[in-house]
C-alpha cells in the first residue's frame, strides 16, 4: 500500500492550474490530481471578452501552461471529469463516473457560472452566455453573421463584450437596469465616463431598462423590455453576473455564504484540510476585516499559489488587495482595493480626456483607486489604501503632488506625471 500523500484540486481553471504548479515547485512529491469539467487544459478567461473574441489572439495564447507541462511535472490532469461529491470527514471524493479517490488535502477551485435569465424566450437559439472558450468561439461565429447584437447587462462582461462586438463592426445595443455601465461598482461619476465612451463609439445605450423576455420563431428576433419596447436583433449576449459554483461545498456541509467561507489561509472554516481559491472563495481579508469574494483574474492567479503553500503547511495568509483591469475601446484601466460604500469620490486628472485617477473615500480614507489610461501608479495607490490614514482630498486631487507624498506635509518639488501607454 502506497504511503505517498494524495492532493486533489477540483477545478482546472487558472486558480487550480497555478495551485498545482506551486505544489510541485514547493517540493510536493505525492500524487497530484487536477480535475476539470471542460475537455481541454486550463486556460485564462479575460481575453474571452476582449482580444480573443475579436480574433486578435489565437487559442494557444489562452493556455496557462504548455501542453506537456502537466505530464512533465507529474500532475494528473483529468479533463472532462466532473466531481460528483466530496466527503470532508472521510477525505474522499467521488467522480461522476462513480470512481472514489481518497485525498489528504483538497482544493476547490470550481469558479463561477453565468447567471441565467428565467424569462420567456430565454431558451431561444441565439440567446448566448459567455464563460468558456467554446462560448467565445460560438459567440464570435454568430456575431460574424449578425447585423444587430443586443448585450443584456452593464457589468464587466457585458461592457467589455459590447465594446469588442462593436469593434467587429456590428450594431450593438447595451441594455441594463443601471444609469450607466458599471455604475454599481464605480458609482455615477466614474461610470459616466464609460457611458460616454460607449456612446462615442456608436453603441446604443438603453439604460435603466429591464428585460421582460425574448421573441422569435425558434431563434431570437427581438428583446422585449419591461416598459414595452421591442428591440429587433439577431443575436443576444446575456451578461447578467455570475454565481459561484458552490454545489459541491454545500452538499458536503461546508460553510457557504456568497462563496465558500475560508480563513486567511484559505482553509474552510471548520473543515481542516479543505481549501478554496478563485471565484468560489469568500476569504477573510485582514485589511478589510470581512469576507471578500473576488471574481477577477489576479485573484485566481495569486490565491491558487497561496492555497497550495498553505496545503503544504507553509503559512501564507492571503492579504493581497483586490486588483483587476479592463480594456474597452481605447480606455484601459486598473482598479485596486474594495469599496462597497463610500462618501466621496476624488478625481485626479481629466475624465473628459479619459486620462485620470479616481479614488473612493470613506471618512477621508482611501478604500479603492482606479487609474484610467494612466500607468505605473498601482503601487502608490495600494500604499494609500493599506496606510489607512485620513487624506486631504485637495492634495489627493492635485496632480502636482506625487501620490507617495499625499499624506506628507509638503507637496514636494516633482510632479506626479500621468504616464500613458496603449491598452492591452
Amino acid at each position: 500500500m502506497s504511503t505517498s500523500p494524495t492532493f486533489a484540486v477540483v477545478g482546472a481553471g487558472l486558480a487550480g492550474a497555478k495551485a498545482a504548479e506551486t505544489l510541485r515547485a514547493e517540493g510536493f512529491d505525492g500524487r497530484l490530481l487536477l480535475f476539470g469539467d471542460e475537455a481541454e487544459r486550463p486556460y485564462e478567461r479575460p481575453p474571452l471578452t476582449k482580444a480573443y473574441l475579436r480574433g486578435e489572439t489565437d487559442r494557444e495564447s489562452l493556455y496557462v501552461h504548455e501542453e506537456g507541462f502537466y505530464t512533465a511535472n507529474g500532475i494528473e490532469l483529468r479533463t472532462s471529469t466532473p466531481v460528483r461529491s466530496i466527503a470532508p470527514t472521510g477525505r474522499q471524493l467521488q467522480l461522476a463516473s462513480g470512481e472514489r479517490i481518497g485525498y489528504e488535502r483538497l482544493l476547490l477551485a470550481t469558479g463561477s457560472a453565468p447567471r441565467r435569465l428565467r424569462l420567456p424566450g430565454a431558451e431561444l437559439d441565439g440567446v448566448r452566455y459567455l464563460r468558456t472558450r467554446r462560448d467565445a468561439d460560438a459567440l464570435a461565429a454568430a456575431a460574424a453573421d449578425a447585423e444587430h447584437v443586443v448585450v443584456v447587462g452593464t457589468g464587466w462582461i457585458g461592457s467589455e463584450a459590447a465594446a469588442s462586438i462593436r469593434q467587429l463592426g456590428r450594431q450593438v445595443t447595451l441594455l441594463g437596469p443601471d444609469p450607466a455601465p458599471l455604475a454599481r461598482v464605480l458609482g455615477p461619476e466614474v461610470a459616466a465616463v464609460y457611458r460616454d465612451l460607449h456612446a462615442d463609439h456608436g453603441v446604443r445605450l438603453l439604460l435603466e431598462t429591464r428585460v421582460a423576455g425574448f421573441r422569435g420563431q425558434g431563434r431570437v428576433e427581438a428583446v422585449v423590455t419591461e416598459d414595452g419596447r421591442t428591440i429587433d436583433c439577431d443575436l443576444v449576449l446575456v451578461g447578467a453576473g455570475a454565481i459561484p459554483r458552490t454545489d459541491l461545498a454545500e452538499a458536503a456541509g461546508l460553510p457557504v455564504a456568497d462563496g465558500m467561507l475560508v480563513n486567511e489561509q484559505l482553509e474552510a472554516v471548520g473543515a481542516a484540510g479543505v481549501y478554496a481559491a478563485g471565484d468560489i472563495a469568500s476569504a477573510w481579508h485582514p485589511h478589510y476585516q470581512t469576507y471578500l469574494r473576488v471574481e477577477h483574474w489576479a485573484n485566481a492567479l495569486n490565491q491558487g499559489p497561496a492555497a497550495a503553500r498553505n496545503m503544504l503547511g507553509i503559512p501564507t495568509p492571503y492579504a493581497r488587495l483586490p486588483y483587476f483591469y479592463s480594456d474597452q475601446f481605447d480606455l484601459g484601466m486598473e482598479y485596486s482595493g474594495f469599496a462597497a460604500a463610500w462618501d466621496q469620490v476624488v478625481v485626479r486628472g481629466d475624465p473628459a480626456a479619459r486620462q485620470f485617477i479616481a479614488f473612493w473615500l470613506k471618512d477621508q480614507r482611501v478604500l479603492a483607486g482606479m487609474n484610467a489610461n494612466v500607468w505605473d501608479v498601482t503601487e502608490p495607490i495600494q500604499t494609500l489604501i493599506r496606510d489607512g490614514r485620513p487624506v486631504d482630498p485637495a492634495r489627493l486631487a492635485d496632480p502636482g503632488i506625487p501620490l507617495d507624498q499625499v499624506t506628507g506635509e509638503d507637496a514636494g518639488q516633482r510632479s506626479d506625471r500621468l504616464t500613458t501607454r496603449s491598452t492591452r
